[in-house]
């Protein structure tokens, strides 16, 4: 962090083991997201309820270039909000999850849905209804005719660019879907 961080408490008085979690658990998000600027963490007991005892609430304000995260964990939300390490973990773990989103925004991320693998059909025995493709990387995966999809085996041949869904097969690896690529396919 450019600025170090700042703990206040408001209607209690300083805890120093509450003070080292908060620590710890900055010091943690600081490790895994290098960009952060700042954090304050406000700790307070905002009233007393007297049937439902002392209720803590966390706020964390964390600055991050272009951005300001903000989680708040309110007493009235939790019962278990009697436990001021709970009111805090949570506090945290909600703020994590923030990070992680703002981290995958910025970098642009987006899920990108792998190919299924592709390759070449190189032997073909009509008769007893199956073949081999051979894989982009030099291994040869055994197909059999009910794996071939959207066509008839009969019409499959030899050099014809497939995508394929493998298998671990008794004899070694195998198509369990074997699909033809059309001519305007650009294969990766």
């Amino acid at each position: 962090m450019q600025v170090p961080l700042q703990i206040s408490y408001r209607n209690l008085d300083p805890s120093p083991s509450v003070e080292d979690d908060i620590r710890e658990k900055a010091a943690k998000l600081d490790q895994r997201y290098s960009d952060i600027m700042s954090c304050r963490v406000v700790v307070e007991m905002p009233h007393q309820h007297h049937q439902k005892g002392k209720l803590y609430h966390v706020r964390i304000n964390l600055t991050l270039p272009g951005a300001e995260l903000v989680v708040n964990r309110e007493p009235d939300l939790h019962q278990a909000y009697q436990d001021i390490y709970v009111v805090v973990r949570d506090a945290f773990a909600a703020m994590e999850r923030q990070l992680a989103a703002y981290v995958e925004r910025r970098k642009g991320e987006i899920k990108i849905h792998e190919l299924p693998p592709h390759g070449r059909v190189v032997r073909l025995y009509p008769d007893q209804h199956y073949g081999f493709i051979e894989t982009s990387d030099g291994r040869e995966v055994y197909f059999h005719a009910h794996s071939v999809l959207q066509m008839d085996f009969k019409d499959v041949e030899i050099g014809a660019e497939v995508r394929f869904s493998e298998e671990m097969g008794d004899h070694g690896p195998q198509a369990s879907s074997v699909l033809m690529v059309g001519k305007h396919h650009l294969v990766d």
